[in-house]
C-alpha cells in the first residue's frame, strides 16, 4: 500500500502546518504538475477512442463481422446492433487489466518510486498503441488492450499521489485536480480523432487507436526527466535528495519546517507493523469507508459507461455514425468546461461543497437520461 506523505496526510498538525507555510509557487512545480497531469490523457484517450473506433465499418468488418452485418442489417433493431460477447471483451479487457495491474503496481509506486511506477505506465502505453495499430487479428488487438490496460493500472495509482505530493499546500486541490482534466483533455481529443478518421479507409481505426502513441511518449519523456517527489524519496532513504527537490518545487532553501515534517511522517509510517491490520482498527473506520466508499459509488453510477459508449449509444437512437461522432465531440467539450471550473472552486470553496455539487448534477442528470432513453 502506497503511503501518503503530504502535509495533509494528519489533519490537525498538516493543517497547522499549511496555515503557517508561505510556500512559493514557482513556474518549476507548475510544469512538474502539468507534466505529470498529462498521464490522465492517456486515460482519457483510451476512454474515448474506443466507443468511437466500435461503431467504425471497417474495424467492425476486420474483427466482428457479425457486428458489421447486424449494424448494416435494417430489419435488426437498433438496440441489438452492439450485441456482442467479443466486441465487450475488447472494450473491457483494458480495464479488466488495468484493475489487475494497480495491485501490484501499488508496490511498485511504494518501494521504487512514484516517477518508476510513471514511467512504467508511460512504456506499457507505447507498446499497447504499436501493436493495437499494427493488430492483424483479434486476439492481437486484445493483446494491446490488456498491455494497455496494465499502463493504465501503473499511471492512474502514481500520478494521483506524484501530483499531491509535489504541489504547494494551497494550491495541492487544484494542481491533483489536473489529472481529471487531462482525461477530459485525451477523451475530446479521443473525440475529435474518431471523427476525422472515420472517413480514411480502410485504415482510420488503426489511426485513431495508434494515436495513443503520442500523449505515452510526451509523458516518458518528461519523466525520465522530472524527479521523484519528497515524500517518496525520504521514504526510500533518499534523505538529501528529498531536500533538494523540496527547495527546487518550493522555490527557496528555506523548507526545514516542511522537510522536518516529513521525516516525521516517514519516521511513524515505518513504525507501523502492519498498515492494512491497523487501517482496519475502529479508529479508522471513517477514513476506511470514505477511501473505498466515494470511488466504488461514482464507479458504480455508470457515468464511465456512458462517456465509454456514448458514441454507440448515440447511434442505437438512430443517428448516424457521424452525427454520433459530432454529438460526442459536444459533449467532450461541455465536460473539459465544466471540469475547469471545477478546479478552480475546489481550494477557494472546498472539496466537500464541489463534491456534493457534482454529484447532486450528475445524480440528475442520470436519471434524466435513463428516462429519455425509456
Amino acid at each position: 500500500m502506497a503511503s501518503h506523505l503530504h502535509i495533509e496526510s494528519q489533519s490537525g498538525k498538516g493543517a497547522n502546518l499549511q496555515r503557517e507555510m508561505k510556500v512559493k509557487v514557482t513556474p518549476y512545480v507548475v510544469a512538474v504538475c502539468l507534466t505529470a497531469a498529462s498521464g490522465g490523457t492517456l486515460f482519457g484517450y483510451d476512454l474515448g477512442i474506443s466507443g468511437g473506433v466500435s461503431t467504425m465499418d471497417d474495424f467492425l468488418l476486420k474483427f466482428f463481422p457479425s457486428v458489421y452485418r447486424k449494424k448494416n442489417d435494417a430489419r435488426t433493431d437498433n438496440y441489438c446492433k452492439f450485441d456482442s460477447q467479443l466486441l465487450t471483451l475488447f472494450t473491457s479487457s483494458l480495464y479488466f487489466a488495468g484493475l489487475f495491474a494497480s495491485l501490484f503496481a501499488s508496490k511498485v509506486t511504494r518501494d521504487y518510486g512514484r516517477r518508476m511506477s510513471i514511467l512504467a505506465g508511460g512504456l506499457f502505453f507505447l507498446l499497447g498503441s504499436v501493436v493495437d495499430g499494427l493488430a492483424q487479428s483479434l486476439w492481437m488487438l486484445l493483446v494491446g488492450r490488456i498491455i494497455l490496460g496494465i499502463g493504465l493500472g501503473f499511471t492512474n495509482q502514481a500520478v494521483p499521489l506524484y501530483l499531491s505530493e509535489m504541489s504547494p499546500p494551497t494550491l495541492r486541490g487544484t494542481l491533483t485536480t489536473m489529472f481529471q482534466l487531462a482525461i477530459g483533455i485525451g477523451g475530446v481529443s479521443a473525440f475529435f480523432v474518431n471523427y476525422k478518421t472515420q472517413d480514411i479507409v480502410p485504415w482510420g481505426w488503426r489511426l485513431s487507436l495508434s494515436l495513443a502513441f503520442v500523449p505515452a511518449l510526451l509523458i516518458t519523456i518528461g519523466f525520465l526527466l522530472l524527479p521523484d517527489s519528497p515524500s517518496s524519496l525520504i521514504q526510500r532513504g533518499k534523505s538529501s535528495e528529498g531536500l533538494s527537490v523540496l527547495q527546487r518545487i518550493r522555490g527557496t532553501d528555506d523548507v526545514h519546517e516542511e522537510f522536518n515534517y516529513l521525516l516525521k511522517a516517514t519516521e511513524d509510517y515505518k513504525s507501523i507493523g502492519n498498515p492494512w491490520r491497523n487501517i482496519l482498527k475502529t479508529e479508522y473506520r471513517p477514513q476506511l469507508v470514505m477511501a473505498f466508499a466515494i470511488p466504488f459509488f461514482q464507479q458504480v453510477t455508470g457515468i464511465n459507461i456512458i462517456t465509454f459508449y456514448l458514441p454507440i449509444l448515440i447511434q442505437t437512437l438512430g443517428f448516424s455514425s457521424n452525427s454520433s461522432l459530432y454529438t460526442t465531440i459536444i459533449l467532450g467539450v461541455i465536460s473539459l468546461v465544466v471540469t475547469t471550473i471545477g478546479a478552480l472552486c475546489i481550494d477557494k470553496y472546498g472539496r466537500k461543497r464541489v463534491f456534493l455539487l457534482g454529484g447532486s448534477i450528475m445524480m440528475l442528470f442520470l436519471v434524466s437520461l435513463t428516462s429519455s432513453i425509456s
